[in-house]
């Protein structure tokens, strides 16, 4: 039977992932890293909580940026995908962005809303500053996140103290660059290379192989009962979508996104990623 557009499959979330990888080999993938994470191809197949249709929500905004996938890994390290994540430190959201950053990229933060904790928002801004980076360092997604980490003034101030160009540049020789900004790197190809590997598992697979329900961001301006008044009308777990969107726990939805399964939205008219 055809397969409504409202929902996909974990394979084909796999699959739009691999595809858009820019460096899919693993010869030279950190052992220790490779350890650090190995729990999160399990953490995709499980059943549990939101992580794989945020996933799908994040690669499909990196291949309509034509981006490459290897940023939709950062989530993982950053918060193990969990919207609502937040760092003693200060950091919160997906993406884990400061104060100050989120500002900085149009994300909303003020009294009763912290835009940091929407996907929709955090993923937005995310997207289009990797873009920007991307461009800016000649398409190399390993300088990318190295200054998606740091700041893209330490990466290029650092290709000029190490006598390197972006088109040619080798990252793990910046050694003015902090250890930790140089790991970020390792990091990501390691959670790549776990991934890659986990298609070969035929259980692995096999447990991925199920329904996915598609998140799309809608405009809630006209839903003056909230989240759970939403969830009411169209037959949807409340909780569900708090989860889904932290950002408005307590809050009434006018005058922002929300992400909530394609399946749920208005034929017509809404929905806009």
């Amino acid at each position: 039977m055809p397969v409504p557009d409202s929902v996909t499959s974990g394979t084909a979330i796999y699959g739009r992932f691999v595809e858009g990888l820019a460096q899919p080999g693993c010869e030279d993938a950190s052992p220790r890293w490779r350890a650090h994470f190995a729990h999160v191809p399990e953490q995709l197949v499980s059943g549990e909580g939101e992580v794989l249709p945020l996933f799908g929500y994040v690669v499909e905004a990196l291949r309509a940026a034509h981006l490459p996938t290897e940023y939709a890994l950062i989530p993982f390290v950053e918060s193990g995908y969990r919207p609502g994540a937040r760092s003693g430190s200060g950091p919160a959201g997906l993406w884990q962005f400061i104060a100050v950053t989120a500002r900085n990229h149009d994300i909303p933060v003020r009294k009763g809303y912290d835009g940091r904790l929407s996907p929709v928002d955090a993923t937005r801004a995310a997207v289009r500053y990797l873009k920007t980076l991307h461009g800016m360092f000649a398409g190399d997604w390993r300088l990318a996140v190295m200054a998606f980490n740091a700041g893209e003034y330490r990466v290029l101030g650092a290709l000029r103290r190490h006598d390197q160009r972006a088109a040619a540049a080798n990252p793990e020789r910046l050694e003015s660059l902090s250890g930790i900004t140089r790991a970020y790197v390792r990091k990501l190809h390691a959670l790549s290379c776990l991934m890659v590997e986990a298609g070969g598992d035929a259980a692995w697979t096999r447990s991925l192989d199920r329904p996915v329900a598609r998140l799309v961001a809608l405009d809630m301006a006209d839903e003056p009962a909230g989240l759970d008044g939403y969830a009411r009308r169209h037959g949807l777990d409340a909780a569900r979508l708090r989860r889904l969107n932290p950002a408005l726990s307590g809050a009434a939805p006018q005058g922002h996104k929300v992400l909530v399964p394609m399946a749920a939205t208005p034929a017509a008219t809404g929905v806009a990623n």
